[in-house]
């Protein structure tokens, strides 16, 4: 999805001074912190690229754990019998 953005300047006697602003939606997006540090990149005459030097960590990416592991929920003759194979999650450090 694309956020159209003007591009602004402002001129002064000596200078002048170009802004492109956020949508609001596109920095609470990508989470930037007031005062952050990114670098801009020509990547050619049509594209120009926001790198963040620093990225801060993802919440999505954090590991979940396992409650238990599969072969608890079994019954039957393999009720309380572990297979030799290994589950994920299930190592010396949980609760198989």
């Amino acid at each position: 999805m694309g956020y159209p953005t003007k591009v602004q300047l402002i001129k002064r006697k000596a200078s002048e001074q170009w802004y492109i602003n956020f949508p609001a939606a596109v920095a609470q997006a990508m989470e930037f912190n007031r005062g952050e540090i990114v670098e801009w990149i020509i990547e050619d005459r049509a594209n120009l690229i926001l790198h963040r030097t620093q990225v801060p960590p993802s919440a999505l990416k954090k590991k979940l754990r396992p409650t238990s592991c599969p072969e608890s929920r079994s019954s039957g003759s393999n009720a309380g019998r572990h297979s030799s194979k290994t589950e994920p999650g299930c190592g010396p450090k949980t609760s198989c």
